[in-house]
């Protein structure tokens, strides 16, 4: 069992922003361009929901939690997908599902085996400060 992270209101809210910012970069009419190359917006994609359900799992530890993140963000990066087909900004792409939904898994799994417990070693040590 992992002990209670000393810091959650403060991980939660870091989380909460990541998330938002991904939502509104995702909805807003052009975002920012970070890198540009062949497939570019892929790995963008992937990376966002690697980090997300990365950061979200350390937080949320019980493996039920964990497939509750894992499904939740699967179906918002469905969602947005759509919205974005439908708000005349951006465009409907399936790869982008694939990609969030990749992302979502490669979390997962990062959190379920090599990054198990980083958050609440540095939980620990700023806590101690």
């Amino acid at each position: 069992m992992t002990r209670p992270l000393r810091l959650r209101p403060l991980w939660l809210a870091i989380g909460w922003a990541m998330l938002t910012t991904v939502v509104w970069l995702s909805l807003t009419g052009e975002p920012p361009e970070v890198v540009d190359f062949p497939l570019s917006d892929k790995v963008e994609h992937l990376l966002a929901y690697t980090i997300l359900m990365a950061w979200f799992g350390q937080i949320h530890t019980a493996a039920r939690s964990q497939r509750g993140w894992l499904i939740g963000l699967i179906l918002m990066g469905v969602a947005i997908e759509y919205l974005q087909g439908w708000g005349g900004l951006r465009y409907f792409d399936p790869a982008d599902m694939l990609a969030n939904g990749l992302g979502a898994l490669l979390g997962y799994w990062l959190t379920r085996g090599p990054l198990a417990g980083i958050l609440a070693w540095i939980d620990l040590r700023l806590a101690r400060r």
